[in-house]
């Protein structure tokens, strides 16, 4: 008697937790099963004591997550301790579980990466925990068998980081790989200016919010606006931040960021993923970062096909015996059709 295969998801933050439910999707032959972000050891004593709820391993990014599992009747493994599983599948790997490591791994692009600042230089330099340089040193596990990315710009910004060539392959990712699909939306305003905040802070790096809201003040000049606060960031603090320069300007905490930009006539913001919409999009941005980089690294628009391809990669994996792809990374016998074709 034949079994399925059994492939466990492990989200995070709410964009990780979407994009690994449309890969999914994606894979009706297969067993799936859906696991909050967890750790162990050191990490996972601290994330029982609530001292990471700032991260995705707790506080408002699993409730998230939990509740997106719940109202979609996903199957919960927490902490991957029901099965075992023949692949598992994670957005990051700046944190992975010892109880993954000795199966089928694939690593899945959640969107922009931080600044290679001190930290990630410290953190290369001596070895020190991912973590500490936050998404800058995504993919430097090398733990994995296949690493799916945005676009051919990241491939390149991943190699120069020191990623085996041979285990990234350029898929596209879901999210961000349909911007045009976000017009159609039921986000009830139109025509205004976006300011669209980020968790620098919550990062413990150096963030001058009085200066940021002082230039936004500059750029909007009395036309309509809307802040939208990033999930991590310290909802209180940032509120009383902006009430002192925007008393009655909206401010959204939740809501669909993507379709907030599509409706907008600017973006100001300053280092979000979502950037990359309003550049799909054609929005005139106003951000902290080069846009000449990012439209080197944007992510391919394929019209939504990113889960489909990564769900092939997933077919490969799977189909590989473990003890080859430990041998010999993927792309050394699957080279995907869609690599040789014009993706943009």
């Amino acid at each position: 008697m034949t079994t399925n295969p059994k492939v466990l998801f492990i989200g995070g933050s709410l964009n990780q937790t979407t994009i690994l439910h449309q890969i999914a999707q994606q894979l009706p032959e297969c067993d799936r099963y859906f696991s909050p972000f967890y750790a162990d050891g050191l990490i996972g004593l601290l994330t029982r004591l609530g001292f990471t709820n700032f991260t995705i391993l707790g506080g408002r990014h699993r409730q998230a997550t939990e509740r997106y599992l719940r109202e979609h009747h996903l199957s919960i493994d927490y902490g991957s301790k029901q099965r075992t599983y023949d692949l598992v599948v994670t957005c990051t790997d700046l944190l992975l579980p010892r109880n993954i490591l000795n199966t089928r791994l694939m690593l899945v692009q959640e969107g922009m990466l931080e600044a290679e600042d001190w930290r990630f230089n410290l953190v290369r330099t001596l070895n020190l925990p991912r973590y500490l340089a936050n998404t800058a040193a995504t993919g430097l596990s090398h733990a994995y068998h296949a690493f799916c990315v945005a676009s051919p710009g990241y491939r390149d910004l991943f190699i120069r980081k020191g990623v085996n060539p041979d285990k990234v392959i350029v898929t596209g990712i879901p999210n961000f790989d349909h911007a045009a699909g976000y017009l159609n939306n039921d986000f009830p305003h139109h025509d205004y200016i976006l300011i669209a905040t980020s968790a620098t802070r919550e990062t413990l790096k150096f963030h001058d919010r009085k200066r940021f809201l002082q230039r936004v003040k500059a750029l909007v000049v009395g036309r309509p606006m809307i802040f939208k606060l990033h999930p991590n960031e310290n909802i209180d603090r940032a509120t009383r931040e902006i009430r002192r320069y925007f008393p009655e300007v909206p401010i959204y905490t939740e809501g669909n960021l993507h379709h907030m930009i599509a409706n907008c006539d600017m973006l100001i913001a300053q280092n979000t993923s979502a950037i990359f919409t309003a550049l799909a999009l054609g929005k005139p941005i106003h951000c902290d970062l080069d846009l000449s980089t990012l439209r080197r690294l944007m992510p391919i628009q394929n019209g939504g096909r990113s889960a489909e391809r990564i769900a092939e990669v997933c077919r490969q994996l799977l189909q590989t015996p473990l003890a080859e792809l430990n041998r010999r990374p993927l792309r050394a016998h699957f080279f995907p059709r869609w690599e040789t074709q014009d993706l943009f």
